[in-house]
Protein backbone atom coordinates (compact mmCIF):
# COMPACT_ATOMS: atom_id res chain seq x y z
CA UNK A 1 0.00 0.00 0.00
CA UNK A 2 3.05 2.20 -0.53
CA UNK A 3 3.09 4.44 -3.79
CA UNK A 4 1.07 3.36 -6.78
CA UNK A 5 3.00 1.20 -9.22
CA UNK A 6 2.36 1.70 -12.42
CA UNK A 7 2.21 5.03 -14.63
CA UNK A 8 0.09 5.49 -17.78
CA UNK A 9 3.29 6.44 -19.75
CA UNK A 10 5.25 4.58 -22.18
CA UNK A 11 5.52 1.31 -21.75
CA UNK A 12 3.57 0.78 -18.56
CA UNK A 13 0.20 2.42 -20.25
CA UNK A 14 -0.20 -1.18 -22.12
CA UNK A 15 1.00 -3.09 -18.62
CA UNK A 16 -1.92 -1.30 -16.60
CA UNK A 17 -4.47 -1.97 -19.18
CA UNK A 18 -3.07 -5.53 -19.86
CA UNK A 19 -3.47 -5.92 -15.52
CA UNK A 20 -7.30 -4.95 -16.31
CA UNK A 21 -7.58 -7.34 -19.41
CA UNK A 22 -6.29 -10.15 -17.04
CA UNK A 23 -9.27 -9.25 -14.31
CA UNK A 24 -11.88 -9.28 -17.12
CA UNK A 25 -10.92 -12.51 -17.79
CA UNK A 26 -10.70 -13.79 -14.44
CA UNK A 27 -14.17 -12.26 -13.55
CA UNK A 28 -15.80 -13.85 -16.85
CA UNK A 29 -14.35 -17.19 -17.01
CA UNK A 30 -18.09 -18.83 -17.12
CA UNK A 31 -21.21 -18.01 -19.40
CA UNK A 32 -23.77 -16.40 -17.14
CA UNK A 33 -27.19 -18.66 -16.93
CA UNK A 34 -29.76 -16.36 -19.23
CA UNK A 35 -33.05 -17.18 -18.53
CA UNK A 36 -35.37 -13.84 -19.03
CA UNK A 37 -37.35 -15.38 -15.95
CA UNK A 38 -34.17 -15.51 -13.82
CA UNK A 39 -33.22 -12.15 -15.09
CA UNK A 40 -36.15 -10.53 -13.30
CA UNK A 41 -35.09 -7.24 -15.27
CA UNK A 42 -39.08 -5.89 -15.12
CA UNK A 43 -39.51 -6.33 -11.40
CA UNK A 44 -35.97 -4.39 -11.06
CA UNK A 45 -37.09 -1.59 -13.06
CA UNK A 46 -40.07 -1.54 -11.40
CA UNK A 47 -38.45 -1.08 -7.86
CA UNK A 48 -35.43 0.94 -9.34
CA UNK A 49 -38.39 3.82 -9.90
CA UNK A 50 -40.81 3.23 -7.29
CA UNK A 51 -40.21 5.34 -4.41
CA UNK A 52 -39.10 2.54 -2.26
CA UNK A 53 -35.62 2.31 -3.81
CA UNK A 54 -34.30 4.88 -1.39
CA UNK A 55 -36.67 6.45 1.03
CA UNK A 56 -36.16 9.93 1.64
CA UNK A 57 -35.97 9.32 5.47
CA UNK A 58 -33.25 7.59 7.47
CA UNK A 59 -33.18 6.21 10.65
CA UNK A 60 -30.26 6.05 12.26
CA UNK A 61 -28.10 2.72 13.01
CA UNK A 62 -28.18 1.09 16.40
CA UNK A 63 -25.05 -0.31 16.53
CA UNK A 64 -23.15 -2.68 19.04
CA UNK A 65 -19.28 -3.06 19.39
CA UNK A 66 -18.25 -6.46 19.86
CA UNK A 67 -16.77 -6.73 23.62
CA UNK A 68 -13.15 -7.22 22.60
CA UNK A 69 -10.87 -5.48 24.34
CA UNK A 70 -9.77 -3.53 20.92
CA UNK A 71 -13.64 -2.44 20.41
CA UNK A 72 -12.38 -2.25 16.62
CA UNK A 73 -15.37 -4.37 15.36
CA UNK A 74 -19.18 -3.12 15.49
CA UNK A 75 -22.42 -4.69 13.94
CA UNK A 76 -26.07 -3.26 13.40
CA UNK A 77 -29.07 -4.82 11.82
CA UNK A 78 -29.82 -3.65 8.37
CA UNK A 79 -32.60 -0.86 8.19
CA UNK A 80 -33.67 -3.16 4.57
CA UNK A 81 -33.50 -7.03 5.75
CA UNK A 82 -34.05 -9.55 3.01
CA UNK A 83 -34.36 -13.59 3.14
CA UNK A 84 -31.01 -13.89 3.59
CA UNK A 85 -30.12 -14.30 6.94
CA UNK A 86 -26.41 -13.97 6.57
CA UNK A 87 -26.87 -10.41 4.87
CA UNK A 88 -29.37 -9.16 7.32
CA UNK A 89 -26.31 -7.91 9.76
CA UNK A 90 -24.15 -4.81 8.78
CA UNK A 91 -20.59 -5.68 9.84
CA UNK A 92 -17.46 -2.77 9.91
CA UNK A 93 -14.79 -1.57 11.85
CA UNK A 94 -14.14 1.43 13.47
CA UNK A 95 -10.66 3.25 13.89
CA UNK A 96 -11.13 5.65 16.46
CA UNK A 97 -8.69 8.62 16.99
CA UNK A 98 -7.26 9.17 20.67
CA UNK A 99 -9.31 11.03 23.23
CA UNK A 100 -13.02 12.19 22.81
CA UNK A 101 -13.44 10.54 18.93
CA UNK A 102 -17.16 12.35 18.98
CA UNK A 103 -15.31 15.44 18.43
CA UNK A 104 -13.10 14.58 15.06
CA UNK A 105 -14.52 14.02 11.77
CA UNK A 106 -15.27 10.59 10.33
CA UNK A 107 -14.16 9.26 7.04
CA UNK A 108 -15.95 6.23 6.17
CA UNK A 109 -13.91 4.03 3.83
CA UNK A 110 -16.49 1.99 0.91
CA UNK A 111 -15.04 -1.33 -0.71
CA UNK A 112 -14.86 -2.43 -4.50
CA UNK A 113 -16.54 -5.68 -5.54
CA UNK A 114 -19.87 -7.11 -7.54
CA UNK A 115 -23.11 -5.85 -6.54
CA UNK A 116 -24.66 -8.50 -8.03
CA UNK A 117 -22.67 -11.43 -7.24
CA UNK A 118 -20.91 -10.25 -4.22
CA UNK A 119 -17.48 -11.84 -2.74
CA UNK A 120 -16.32 -14.41 -0.15
CA UNK A 121 -13.27 -12.74 0.98
CA UNK A 122 -10.95 -9.58 0.14
CA UNK A 123 -6.96 -8.90 1.58
CA UNK A 124 -7.84 -5.46 0.59
CA UNK A 125 -10.40 -4.91 2.57
CA UNK A 126 -8.69 -6.64 5.37
CA UNK A 127 -5.57 -4.96 5.03
CA UNK A 128 -5.37 -2.40 2.79
CA UNK A 129 -8.57 -0.67 4.38
CA UNK A 130 -6.88 -0.87 7.77
CA UNK A 131 -3.66 0.71 7.24
CA UNK A 132 -5.90 4.01 4.79
CA UNK A 133 -7.77 3.97 8.27
CA UNK A 134 -4.90 4.19 10.19
CA UNK A 135 -3.51 6.89 8.39
CA UNK A 136 -7.01 8.75 8.85
CA UNK A 137 -5.82 8.36 12.50
CA UNK A 138 -2.75 9.96 12.14
CA UNK A 139 -4.53 12.73 9.86
CA UNK A 140 -7.09 13.54 13.21
CA UNK A 141 -9.97 12.06 11.49
CA UNK A 142 -11.70 8.42 12.36
CA UNK A 143 -12.73 6.26 10.22
CA UNK A 144 -14.66 3.06 9.44
CA UNK A 145 -15.10 0.23 7.19
CA UNK A 146 -18.49 -1.05 6.26
CA UNK A 147 -18.98 -4.76 4.49
CA UNK A 148 -21.44 -4.00 1.59
CA UNK A 149 -24.60 -6.76 1.06
CA UNK A 150 -23.42 -10.07 0.04
CA UNK A 151 -19.93 -9.53 0.63
CA UNK A 152 -17.38 -11.08 3.52
CA UNK A 153 -19.00 -11.87 6.29
CA UNK A 154 -22.45 -11.29 4.90
CA UNK A 155 -21.80 -14.00 1.69
CA UNK A 156 -24.58 -16.85 1.52
CA UNK A 157 -23.49 -19.76 2.80
CA UNK A 158 -25.82 -21.97 0.46
CA UNK A 159 -24.52 -21.83 -3.61
CA UNK A 160 -26.67 -20.06 -5.83
CA UNK A 161 -28.47 -17.54 -4.12
CA UNK A 162 -26.62 -14.53 -5.50
CA UNK A 163 -25.79 -14.39 -9.65
CA UNK A 164 -24.69 -11.27 -11.45
CA UNK A 165 -27.48 -11.91 -13.90
CA UNK A 166 -30.41 -11.65 -11.35
CA UNK A 167 -31.00 -7.76 -11.55
CA UNK A 168 -33.88 -7.46 -9.01
CA UNK A 169 -31.07 -8.71 -6.40
CA UNK A 170 -28.87 -6.74 -7.78
CA UNK A 171 -30.86 -3.25 -7.02
CA UNK A 172 -32.02 -4.55 -3.94
CA UNK A 173 -28.70 -4.74 -2.50
CA UNK A 174 -27.93 -1.14 -4.01
CA UNK A 175 -30.71 -0.18 -1.93
CA UNK A 176 -29.60 -2.14 1.31
CA UNK A 177 -26.04 -0.72 0.88
CA UNK A 178 -27.07 3.00 0.64
CA UNK A 179 -29.50 2.42 3.52
CA UNK A 180 -26.89 1.28 5.52
CA UNK A 181 -24.81 3.72 4.83
CA UNK A 182 -27.55 6.46 5.54
CA UNK A 183 -28.14 4.73 8.76
CA UNK A 184 -24.30 4.80 9.80
CA UNK A 185 -24.41 8.47 9.21
CA UNK A 186 -27.20 9.11 11.39
CA UNK A 187 -25.65 7.26 14.12
CA UNK A 188 -22.58 9.02 13.83
CA UNK A 189 -23.90 12.55 13.63
CA UNK A 190 -26.39 11.65 16.52
CA UNK A 191 -23.21 10.66 18.70
CA UNK A 192 -21.88 13.87 18.08
CA UNK A 193 -19.10 13.27 15.49
CA UNK A 194 -19.06 16.98 13.42
CA UNK A 195 -19.20 15.53 9.59
CA UNK A 196 -18.55 12.89 7.66
CA UNK A 197 -17.03 11.89 4.36
CA UNK A 198 -17.18 8.74 2.20
CA UNK A 199 -14.55 7.18 0.26
CA UNK A 200 -15.42 4.86 -1.82
CA UNK A 201 -13.57 2.71 -4.77
CA UNK A 202 -14.89 1.18 -7.81
CA UNK A 203 -18.28 -0.39 -6.72
CA UNK A 204 -17.95 1.76 -3.45
CA UNK A 205 -17.26 5.19 -5.32
CA UNK A 206 -20.92 3.94 -7.01
CA UNK A 207 -22.79 3.39 -3.84
CA UNK A 208 -20.67 6.61 -2.92
CA UNK A 209 -22.54 8.82 -5.78
CA UNK A 210 -26.15 6.70 -5.63
CA UNK A 211 -25.58 7.97 -1.43
CA UNK A 212 -24.57 11.96 -2.08
CA UNK A 213 -27.48 11.95 -4.59
CA UNK A 214 -30.08 11.79 -1.53
CA UNK A 215 -27.86 12.62 1.94
CA UNK A 216 -27.38 15.99 1.90
CA UNK A 217 -26.03 15.75 5.71
CA UNK A 218 -22.73 14.05 3.97
CA UNK A 219 -20.01 16.71 4.19
CA UNK A 220 -18.15 15.40 1.65
CA UNK A 221 -17.32 12.56 -1.18
CA UNK A 222 -14.79 11.17 -2.56
CA UNK A 223 -15.29 8.58 -5.48
CA UNK A 224 -12.29 6.85 -7.08
CA UNK A 225 -12.45 5.24 -10.08
CA UNK A 226 -16.38 4.80 -9.79
CA UNK A 227 -18.83 2.71 -11.91
CA UNK A 228 -21.28 5.57 -13.41
CA UNK A 229 -23.25 3.22 -15.48
CA UNK A 230 -23.09 0.20 -17.30
CA UNK A 231 -20.05 -1.25 -19.56
CA UNK A 232 -20.74 -2.86 -22.54
CA UNK A 233 -16.83 -2.92 -23.72
CA UNK A 234 -16.06 -5.61 -20.89
CA UNK A 235 -17.94 -8.05 -22.69
CA UNK A 236 -16.30 -7.31 -26.00
CA UNK A 237 -12.88 -8.21 -24.03
CA UNK A 238 -13.40 -11.58 -23.31
CA UNK A 239 -11.38 -14.27 -25.09
CA UNK A 240 -14.28 -17.40 -25.17
CA UNK A 241 -16.20 -16.81 -27.67
CA UNK A 242 -19.68 -18.18 -26.19
CA UNK A 243 -19.34 -16.73 -22.91
CA UNK A 244 -18.08 -13.17 -25.00
CA UNK A 245 -21.36 -13.64 -26.86
CA UNK A 246 -23.24 -14.79 -24.10
CA UNK A 247 -22.50 -10.85 -22.06
CA UNK A 248 -22.83 -9.43 -25.04
CA UNK A 249 -26.42 -10.72 -25.44
CA UNK A 250 -27.51 -9.50 -22.58
CA UNK A 251 -26.87 -5.48 -23.58
CA UNK A 252 -30.71 -4.88 -23.88
CA UNK A 253 -31.19 -5.26 -20.66
CA UNK A 254 -28.32 -3.73 -19.17
CA UNK A 255 -29.28 -0.49 -21.80
CA UNK A 256 -32.71 -0.49 -19.92
CA UNK A 257 -31.28 -0.34 -16.25
CA UNK A 258 -29.22 2.60 -17.50
CA UNK A 259 -32.12 4.92 -17.48
CA UNK A 260 -32.71 4.26 -14.12
CA UNK A 261 -30.78 5.44 -10.91
CA UNK A 262 -28.24 2.67 -11.77
CA UNK A 263 -26.64 5.32 -13.65
CA UNK A 264 -25.44 8.12 -12.02
CA UNK A 265 -25.42 10.76 -14.49
CA UNK A 266 -29.03 10.45 -14.13
CA UNK A 267 -29.03 12.07 -10.58
CA UNK A 268 -27.56 14.87 -8.94
CA UNK A 269 -25.65 15.59 -6.14
CA UNK A 270 -27.88 16.94 -2.77
CA UNK A 271 -24.05 18.67 -1.27
CA UNK A 272 -22.14 21.34 -3.11
CA UNK A 273 -20.09 20.26 -6.02
CA UNK A 274 -17.07 21.89 -3.74
CA UNK A 275 -16.96 18.96 -1.72
CA UNK A 276 -17.16 16.20 -4.16
CA UNK A 277 -13.95 14.90 -5.89
CA UNK A 278 -13.86 12.27 -8.82
CA UNK A 279 -10.66 10.69 -9.17
CA UNK A 280 -10.52 8.14 -12.81
CA UNK A 281 -7.58 6.25 -14.20
CA UNK A 282 -7.09 7.41 -17.61
CA UNK A 283 -5.85 3.49 -18.75
CA UNK A 284 -8.65 1.83 -16.79
CA UNK A 285 -10.56 -0.59 -18.90
CA UNK A 286 -12.96 -1.75 -15.88
CA UNK A 287 -14.06 1.81 -15.46
CA UNK A 288 -12.92 3.72 -17.77
CA UNK A 289 -12.57 7.92 -18.27
CA UNK A 290 -15.66 8.23 -20.44
CA UNK A 291 -18.64 8.19 -18.02
CA UNK A 292 -16.54 9.84 -15.44
CA UNK A 293 -16.07 12.59 -17.62
CA UNK A 294 -19.73 12.73 -18.67
CA UNK A 295 -20.64 12.57 -14.96
CA UNK A 296 -18.20 15.25 -14.32
CA UNK A 297 -19.79 17.86 -16.12
CA UNK A 298 -23.39 16.99 -15.71
CA UNK A 299 -22.15 17.55 -11.45
CA UNK A 300 -21.14 20.69 -12.35
CA UNK A 301 -17.63 20.23 -13.14
CA UNK A 302 -16.46 19.58 -9.47
CA UNK A 303 -12.76 18.54 -8.45
CA UNK A 304 -11.31 15.94 -10.68
CA UNK A 305 -8.01 13.78 -10.43
CA UNK A 306 -7.35 12.12 -13.58
CA UNK A 307 -4.50 9.85 -12.97
CA UNK A 308 -2.28 7.61 -15.61
CA UNK A 309 -3.41 4.09 -14.24
CA UNK A 310 -5.36 1.05 -14.79
CA UNK A 311 -8.11 -0.06 -12.76
CA UNK A 312 -6.28 -2.55 -10.94
CA UNK A 313 -2.28 -0.88 -10.59
CA UNK A 314 -4.90 1.72 -8.80
CA UNK A 315 -7.15 -0.55 -6.79
CA UNK A 316 -3.87 -2.21 -5.33
CA UNK A 317 -2.19 0.37 -4.22
CA UNK A 318 -4.61 3.52 -2.54
CA UNK A 319 -1.99 4.39 0.14
CA UNK A 320 0.41 6.20 -2.30
CA UNK A 321 -3.43 8.30 -2.73
CA UNK A 322 -4.01 8.64 0.57
CA UNK A 323 -1.99 11.37 1.69
CA UNK A 324 -3.61 13.70 -0.79
CA UNK A 325 -6.68 12.49 -0.29
CA UNK A 326 -6.81 13.67 3.41
CA UNK A 327 -5.35 17.11 2.30
CA UNK A 328 -8.44 17.26 0.21
CA UNK A 329 -10.86 16.43 2.75
CA UNK A 330 -9.51 18.18 5.75
CA UNK A 331 -11.03 22.21 4.80
CA UNK A 332 -13.97 20.55 4.15
CA UNK A 333 -14.28 18.66 7.32
CA UNK A 334 -12.99 21.92 8.96
CA UNK A 335 -10.15 19.61 10.11
CA UNK A 336 -6.94 20.76 9.27
CA UNK A 337 -5.27 17.53 8.53
CA UNK A 338 -1.93 16.86 10.60
CA UNK A 339 -0.23 15.02 7.61
CA UNK A 340 1.68 17.69 5.44
CA UNK A 341 2.66 17.46 1.88
CA UNK A 342 6.09 17.12 1.03
CA UNK A 343 8.50 19.78 1.11
CA UNK A 344 5.70 22.29 1.23
CA UNK A 345 4.29 21.71 -2.17
CA UNK A 346 0.49 22.60 -1.11
CA UNK A 347 -1.53 21.02 -3.99
CA UNK A 348 1.12 18.25 -4.76
CA UNK A 349 -0.58 15.00 -5.73
CA UNK A 350 1.40 11.76 -5.26
CA UNK A 351 2.13 10.37 -8.64
CA UNK A 352 3.42 6.76 -9.35
CA UNK A 353 5.48 5.81 -12.05
CA UNK A 354 7.93 2.87 -13.50
CA UNK A 355 11.11 3.15 -15.29
CA UNK A 356 11.67 2.30 -18.59
CA UNK A 357 13.35 -0.87 -17.36
CA UNK A 358 10.71 -1.63 -15.49
CA UNK A 359 11.56 -1.71 -12.12
CA UNK A 360 8.39 0.20 -10.37
CA UNK A 361 8.91 3.25 -8.44
CA UNK A 362 7.06 6.11 -6.56
CA UNK A 363 6.98 8.88 -8.37
CA UNK A 364 6.43 12.11 -5.65
CA UNK A 365 5.17 15.45 -6.17
CA UNK A 366 3.96 15.68 -9.83
CA UNK A 367 1.24 18.11 -9.67
CA UNK A 368 -2.13 17.36 -10.48
CA UNK A 369 -4.17 20.11 -9.52
CA UNK A 370 -7.86 18.65 -8.59
CA UNK A 371 -9.40 21.00 -10.73
CA UNK A 372 -12.38 21.14 -13.33
CA UNK A 373 -9.11 22.27 -15.49
CA UNK A 374 -6.47 19.38 -15.11
CA UNK A 375 -5.46 17.69 -18.25
CA UNK A 376 -7.42 15.53 -20.32
CA UNK A 377 -6.46 11.91 -20.90
CA UNK A 378 -7.76 9.72 -23.69
CA UNK A 379 -11.18 8.13 -22.95
CA UNK A 380 -12.69 4.59 -23.51
CA UNK A 381 -16.08 3.66 -23.08
CA UNK A 382 -17.13 2.40 -19.86
CA UNK A 383 -18.38 -0.83 -19.12
CA UNK A 384 -19.53 -2.74 -16.09
CA UNK A 385 -19.95 -6.44 -15.61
Amino acid sequence: MGGLPLSGEGMNAPLAKLIDWLRIQKRCRRRPSIDRRTLRLQEALQFLMGPDFIPAESEPARVEFSPSPSGLHFRFPTPRPCGVAENNIVYGRFYRCAGRWQERPMVVLLHGGNAGAGNAGSLGYRFGFALIARRCNRAGFNAATLEAPYHFQRYPRQAGIVSPVDYLRMAQAVAQAASEIRALTGWLLAEGCPAVALWGLSMGGWLAGMTVCREARLAAVVMTLPVVRSNPSCADRIIWRDVREAWQGLRWAEEQLDTTPFNLTTARPAIPKKNILLVEGTQDLLTPPEPIEELWQLWGQPDIWRLPHGHMSLSLSLGGLTGPVLRWLAPRLDKPAIEKPPNGAAQSVERMGASRSGQFQCLRQWRLAPTAHARRWPMYVHAHL
